[in-house]
């Protein structure tokens, strides 16, 4: 997921889908660990693409705190 799509969405989406994003860097672990992982490039994009949805609400939470402090 590209970093556009990302902001495009509302928070409680972003929400919701960082907790399915999550579910399924637990299911590749746990594929990893059997040995079912064919391709262990989707644990690299999977680890990063949850890095940048967090970026985002982080930037999403300090804008919210500067407006309330002007």
């Amino acid at each position: 997921m590209k970093t556009a799509e990302i902001r495009a969405l509302s928070t409680d989406e972003l929400r919701a889908r960082l907790e399915d994003t999550r579910e399924e860097l637990m299911n590749l672990r746990f594929q990893t660990v059997i040995g079912g992982l064919s391709d262990h490039t989707r644990l690299r994009y999977t680890r990063r693409t949850i890095a940048r949805m967090l970026t985002v609400l982080k930037e999403r939470e300090l804008a919210e705190i500067q407006e309330g402090e002007k």
